[in-house]
C-alpha cells in the first residue's frame, strides 16, 4: 500500500484548490518523506456536503447491511496491516512492533461496532391513555466532523469510525499534520471494500479553519476531537454556540501509585508499561510515580535498571524498543520540565542504550541529554529514558502533562496522603495502583477521580471497555457498548388515535 499524498472526497482522490503542500518527516532521521495538501474551508465544505448526501442513503441502510462494510473494514486492515505499519513507525517514529499493534487494536474497534450496530435497540413505553402508545428510538446523528491526534494516528481515527459508521454517521476527518498518511490509508481501504462515495472523507490542511468550518456548517450535528486539552475546550466554544455535540479526548496528568505491599516486580513491569510506551507519548502514560517511602528505593533501582534495558532508535531496526519524539517542540518541553525538576532539587538519571547503524548498542551519555537528539547517525528527535527522582509538588512535572519517556518519582507515607495527592490535578483520565490489599484496591478505585483505574494493570485500554476520562480530561466515552451513544440521537414518537 502506497503513501498518498492528496485528499480524499465523495471517494476521489484530489489536490488543494490552491496547489498548496505541506512537507511531512520521518522524525527519527529528521528527512522529508511526502507532502499533503494544504486545504482551507473551500475543500472542507465540499467534503461536509459529500458526507451529508451520503448520509440520506447510509443513514438508513439495515444494520445488518452497515455490518458487512464495517467487517470488510476489519478485514482490509488486518490483509494490509504490515503496509500500514510500516506507514505508520515513519511519520510517526515509534517501533515498528508497537504500530502493528496499534493497526491490529484499531481493527477490533471495526469488527466490535459491526456487531453493535445490531443492538441500537429502542423502547416502547407503557401508554399514558388508552389509544396511544410511546415509542423512544435512537437515530444516527448525521454528519460527524473528527479531528485525530498524531500519537495514535492510526488507531484513533478507527475508534471514530467504526463507531460512527456502526451508527449510521458519515464523517469528515481531519488528521494531524505530522501524521497524515496513516489517516490517508483509510480512503484506500474505503475504496478497496466498496464503501459508498461520501461515507467517509479526509481532508489535511490548515487546523484552525478546517475546524472552524467543522464546527459552523449546520450539515455536521457532532464534532469528535482527540488532542491537547487547550484545543479541545476552543473546539468545544466553537461547536457549543451551533448547539452542536461534542466528545473529547484530551490530556491526562495520570498518578501511578505503588503501595509498600505491592508485588515489586509486576509494579516495575507496569510502569514501564504505563510509561514507556509510544515513548511516552500517550494521554493515558504515568505522569506522576507515587512510591511509598518503604519500598521507595527498591522500586526507583529496579526501575532504572528495566530502563536500562531501552533502545533507542530508528523504528525501522528490529532492535528499536523506544522512538524519537514526535518534532522539536515535544523534545524541547520535555527537556524544560526534566531541567525545571533538576533546578529545584531533583536527581536526574538517564538510562537505555542507542541502536546504530550497526544495530549494536551504545551506552547515552550525558552529554547525549544536552544534545538535541543523541548525535552521530542519530539525528531524530530523540529523548533518552531519564529518571526523576525526589520529585516534589513544587516541579512542572507534577502539574504539567510530560508526553515524554520520563519517569517522576514522588514518595509518599499513607494512603489518604496519596489519594489527596493524586487527585490534585485539573485532569481526570486514567490512574493506576499497586497492592496486595483487596479492601485498598477497591476504596481507591471509589477515591481516584479518575474515568478509567487500573488495579495491578499497566494497561486498561481494550475494544470491551468504554476510554475516556472526567474533568478537564474530556466528556464521552470511545469503546464498549457506550460507545454507540455518541453518535445517535434520542427521538421520542407519540402515535395517538389507535382505537380509531
Amino acid at each position: 500500500m502506497e503513501k498518498r499524498e492528496q485528499v480524499f472526497i465523495a471517494n476521489q482522490w484530489i489536490n488543494a484548490d490552491q496547489g498548496k503542500n505541506f512537507d511531512v518527516f520521518n522524525p527519527a532521521i529528521r528527512r522529508h518523506i511526502g507532502h499533503v495538501p494544504d486545504c482551507g474551508r473551500a475543500e472542507t465544505d465540499r467534503a461536509i456536503h459529500a458526507a451529508r448526501q451520503a448520509f440520506e442513503t447510509w443513514g438508513v441502510l439495515l444494520a445488518e447491511e452497515r455490518a458487512k462494510y464495517l467487517h470488510d473494514f476489519h478485514d482490509a486492515i488486518m490483509d494490509h496491516r504490515n503496509d500500514l505499519a510500516e506507514i505508520l513507525t515513519e511519520e510517526m517514529g515509534k517501533p515498528l512492533r508497537e504500530a502493528k499493534g496499534e493497526i491490529i487494536y484499531g481493527a477490533s474497534y471495526f469488527k466490535w461496532f459491526a456487531e453493535e450496530a445490531r443492538r441500537i435497540f429502542g423502547e416502547v413505553l407503557p401508554s399514558l391513555r388508552s389509544g396511544t402508545q410511546s415509542v423512544v428510538s435512537r437515530e444516527p446523528i448525521g454528519v460527524v466532523g473528527a479531528i485525530t491526534p498524531w500519537n495514535f494516528p492510526s488507531a484513533m481515527i478507527a475508534r471514530k469510525l467504526a463507531a460512527a459508521l456502526g451508527a449510521g454517521c458519515t464523517m469528515v476527518i481531519k488528521p494531524a499534520p505530522d501524521t497524515p498518511f496513516s489517516a490517508l490509508a483509510f480512503g484506500d481501504l474505503a475504496l478497496k471494500i466498496g464503501l459508498p462515495s461520501g461515507v467517509l472523507n479526509i481532508i489535511t490542511g490548515d487546523a484552525p479553519e478546517i475546524g472552524k468550518a467543522l464546527c459552523e456548517s449546520p450539515d455536521v450535528g457532532k464534532i469528535t476531537f482527540t488532542g491537547s486539552t487547550g484545543v479541545g475546550k476552543l473546539l468545544a466554544a466553537q461547536a457549543g454556540a451551533h448547539m452542536k455535540r461534542i466528545s473529547m479526548e484530551l490530556g491526562g496528568n495520570a498518578p501511578f501509585i505503588v503501595f509498600d505491599d505491592a508485588d515489586l516486580e509486576q509494579a516495575i513491569k507496569g510502569a514501564m508499561l504505563a510509561k514507556f510506551r509510544n515513548s511516552g507519548q500517550t494521554c493515558v502514560c504515568a505522569n506522576r510515580i507515587f512510591v511509598q517511602k518503604g519500598i521507595y528505593d527498591d522500586f526507583a533501582k529496579g526501575l532504572a535498571a528495566a530502563m536500562a534495558k531501552i533502545q533507542l532508535g530508528d523504528g525501522r531496526e528490529k532492535a528499536t524498543t523506544q522512538g524519537p519524539l514526535i518534532n522539536q517542540a515535544a523534545f524541547d518541553k520535555v527537556r524544560a520540565l526534566v531541567e525545571d525538576a533538576r533546578a529545584n532539587g531533583a536527581e536526574i538519571s538517564t538510562h537505555g542504550a542507542h541502536v546504530g547503524t550497526d544495530g549494536m548498542p551504545s551506552k547515552l551519555s550525558q552529554d547525549g541529554l544536552a544534545k538535541h537528539g543523541l548525535g552521530g547517525d542519530m539525528e531524530g528527535y530523540f529523548h533518552p529514558p531519564t529518571l526523576v527522582s525526589r520529585a516534589r509538588q513544587n516541579m512542572r512535572i507534577y502539574r504539567e502533562e510530560i508526553f515524554g519517556p520520563v519517569a517522576a518519582l514522588f514518595p509518599f507515607e499513607t494512603e489518604d496522603e496519596v489519594v489527596q495527592m493524586a487527585n490534585d490535578t485539573q485532569y481526570g483520565l486514567a490512574a493506576y495502583a499497586y497492592t496486595q490489599n483487596l479492601g485498598r484496591a477497591w476504596r481507591l478505585s471509589r477515591a481516584l477521580d479518575y474515568g478509567m483505574v487500573g488495579i495491578n494493570a499497566g494497561v486498561v485500554s481494550h475494544v470491551r471497555a468504554p476510554f475516556g476520562g472526567i474533568k478537564s480530561s474530556g466528556m464521552g466515552r470511545e469503546g464498549s457498548h457506550l460507545g454507540l451513544d455518541d453518535y445517535l440521537q434520542v427521538k421520542h414518537t407519540l402515535f395517538g388515535g389507535l382505537d380509531a
